[in-house]
């Protein structure tokens, strides 16, 4: 049979339509591949040699749900290198990578906590360290801390107070700088207050450690007994850190606010009872004037009853009972004259 009666007897001779969607369908296929080939090449390769195990389809979906490919392979790849990628407790995904992207994560800073934390030998999940970076928290700064402890000032630079002030029992004023060396609590960090706390809790400590002292000279000769006496009172508890140590950079001797106090005291004393004297003043005053008012009004009563005796001698003329009267005053002069 030759190539003629093949071609009489192939059914596509008379319809090709079939041949030329097969053929549209493999060059469609083709040029998809490879502008998934160019597009995703490098980096699937790069992930393949890395043994990241990212395929391309997966790469496309990620671009899909607009994910940047990029970041999420090199977190990945990152992972794999330090040995933390294939550990059960971490778990890290390329689906896990993705979820935290979307959700507004930092991956890479993530992936480098991580891997800190196992250098480290600090137990730090992929859950964990995701919700770390989720609440805000600096989570490669806290595995960074936890490692190498800091030391924050108290009270803060920006607090505007260069010193705490305490007061001894004897009164005499103390001005203390203090410097705490503190470390992240990686278990506490979610949740956890802050370091504005721990600075707080620590001027509190050492305000109620001084104020406890008989007397300033017992805290100028030995410092360190504040410290100890702060550090024991567990004022980490329900914090981001662990305190390491407290100690007193600096001590300055204040004014004697007791002794100062005392002259307010008396000077206010003082006021009170010149005010007191002066008010009694004003009662004696006061009292006086009442006393020459009441002579002013005794006399008036005097006067008004001097006028009433003429009234009184007219109505007894008037009436007749003035006769008895003149009798015996007549008898009374004419007896003074007989003798």
């Amino acid at each position: 049979m030759n190539a003629a009666s093949l071609l009489a007897q192939n059914p596509l001779k008379d319809n090709p339509l079939p041949l030329i969607f097969g053929v549209a369908v493999l060059g469609f296929f083709a040029v998809l591949m490879l502008m998934v080939t160019w597009s995703y090449g490098s980096i699937w390769f790069q992930a393949y040699m890395s043994n990241a195990r990212v395929s391309l389809f997966s790469l496309v979906g990620m671009s899909l749900r607009q994910v940047n490919t990029r970041i999420i392979v090199q977190s990945k790849i990152m992972a794999m290198q330090a040995g933390v990628g294939e550990d059960p407790d971490t778990g890290i995904t390329t689906r896990r990578l993705e979820a935290h992207f979307l959700a507004g994560g930092d991956v890479p800073r993530v992936i480098r906590a991580i891997i800190a934390a196992h250098r480290a030998d600090i137990d730090l999940d992929f859950d964990k360290a995701a919700a770390i970076d989720l609440a805000g928290r600096d989570v490669l700064d806290a595995v960074q801390t936890s490692v190498n402890p800091k030391v924050i000032d108290c009270p803060a630079p920006g607090s505007g107070k260069s010193f705490l002030s305490a007061i001894a029992r004897n009164g005499v004023e103390l001005k203390v700088r203090a410097r705490v060396t503190v470390r992240t609590n990686i278990k506490q960090l979610i949740g956890g207050a802050t370091e504005d706390t721990v600075i707080a809790r620590v001027g509190e400590g050492i305000i109620t450690s001084i104020g406890s002292a008989e007397s300033h000279q017992e805290v100028m000769k030995n410092p360190n007994v504040i410290s100890q006496a702060v550090l024991h009172r567990g004022l980490d508890a329900q914090t981001a850190f662990e305190i390491v140590s407290i100690d007193i950079a600096d001590i300055d001797v204040g004014e004697n606010v007791g002794a100062r106090l005392q002259a307010d005291q008396a000077e206010a004393d003082a006021r009170v009872a010149r005010a007191k004297a002066e008010q009694r003043r004003a009662f004696a005053v006061a009292h006086e004037q009442e006393m020459k008012a009441r002579t002013a009004e005794n006399r008036a009563r005097v006067v008004m009853a001097e006028a009433e005796v003429p009234l009184a001698m007219a109505a007894a003329f008037e009436n007749g009972n003035f006769n008895l009267h003149q009798g015996s005053t007549n008898g009374t002069k004419r007896a003074a004259r007989e003798e």
